[in-house]
């Protein structure tokens, strides 16, 4: 298992910041209609989600791209802290505990895997789904505040698989 650095959560925490920046309508405009503004959030946070899901122990092909993902997102980031700024790359940056995912919660990441690059492809909201997806795989595993996202995604995912497909079996 590949343990996201102190350079992927860096890396994370930067594409969150810039998102959040890029979308940032301002302090009047969220007074006065914040629905619509808040709604362009969306695909982001959802991608968010599915990123941190991917992580969290999904195997195969989709497990080893997220890993892929991290793994390349922690060496570019402690590049950028070495070479960039004159730090050093720090410690291994991870939860070690975490709510693995169910057989039938596997089978709703494979879904919403369909989905996200469905969505990806033909939505207007490719290029923010692309980034949250990006964000969440870097902080899915993270000790911080991220990282406890995902324990309720992974109960959230696992309830809905038990259900679903408690009704299907």
């Amino acid at each position: 298992m590949t343990y996201v650095t102190l350079g992927g959560v860096t890396v994370g925490i930067c594409i969150l910041a810039y998102h959040v920046i890029s979308w940032w309508p301002g302090a009047k405009a969220l007074r006065g209609k914040p629905g619509p503004h808040l709604g362009r959030l969306l695909p982001f946070l959802l991608a968010w989600a599915y990123g941190c899901l991917t992580i969290l122990g999904v195997g195969g092909l989709i497990g080893w791209t997220a890993r892929a993902a991290r793994w390349i997102s922690s060496w570019l980031g402690d590049v950028a802290l070495v070479w960039g700024v004159g730090g050093d790359t720090g410690q291994s940056a991870s939860r070690t505990t975490y709510l693995p995912l169910t057989q039938t919660g596997l089978a709703v990441v494979l879904i919403l895997t369909v989905a996200v690059i469905a969505a990806a492809k033909k939505s207007r909201y490719g290029r923010d789904i692309k980034l949250g997806a990006w964000c969440g795989i870097c902080l899915g595993t993270s000790a911080g505040v991220a990282g406890f996202a995902a324990v309720p995604l992974a109960q959230a995912v696992n309830w809905l698989g038990t259900t679903v497909f408690g009704a299907v079996a």
